[in-house]
């Protein structure tokens, strides 16, 4: 469903459940991201009216889901804590392409939102179905099934804007490009990509 070309590491979600607070911290700025992330979609690209109205509502979803995180992270008794740096995102950042149309430009974004959501939504699953707290398993397949729905906006929006063929181009490249960063993290069990 995802397309990812490689699984995350069987290990990680052993380490996460021994960290759960630094993986809810973690889970809460990606969810902050995320929306700021769209937002930052929509002042880029006003004109393009399908992607402000649908990422309207991704950036709502997603500050849903940053209050949610929060409320699981007070019911537990931890703070929210300092933001980290999300090395994933900053590797992906690095292979994205600079330069090109405007459209290109956008592509280029969408892609790497749409591989943000895709991990996510992996994780979040692999939380649902591993976890020995039950109320964050819930939480996590709730999200698990908010974050399909995010990552097939992106490529929708993807090929709204530039030629199918160009997008699933791009889309496989990038998939590649995930794979090899995937393999390249060391596995942390204190975020969650």
């Amino acid at each position: 469903m995802l397309g990812l070309k490689l699984p995350t590491d069987p290990r990680w979600v052993n380490i996460a459940e021994k960290n759960l607070d630094e993986i809810l911290i973690d889970h809460a700025y990606c969810e902050q991201k995320a929306a700021s992330s769209c937002i930052s979609l929509i002042v880029q690209f006003p004109e393009k009216e399908k992607l402000v109205e649908m990422l309207t509502l991704v950036v709502a979803e997603e500050w849903e889901h940053f209050q949610r995180v929060l409320h699981q992270l007070g019911k537990r008794g931890y703070q929210l804590g300092k933001q980290r740096t999300d090395h994933y995102v900053v590797e992906l950042n690095k292979r994205l392409r600079k330069g090109g149309s405007r459209e290109q430009q956008l592509m280029e974004k969408l892609l790497l939102n749409a591989l943000i959501e895709a991990r996510s939504c992996e994780r979040f699953k692999i939380l649902s179905e591993n976890i020995n707290d039950h109320e964050l398993r819930e939480f996590y397949q709730e999200l698990m099934v908010s974050e399909a729905s995010h990552y097939r906006n992106f490529l929708e929006l993807a090929k709204e804007y530039m030629p199918s063929e160009v997008v699933k181009k791009r889309w496989k490249e990038l998939l590649e490009i995930e794979t090899e960063i995937m393999r390249q993290l060391e596995v942390r069990g204190d975020r969650m990509h």
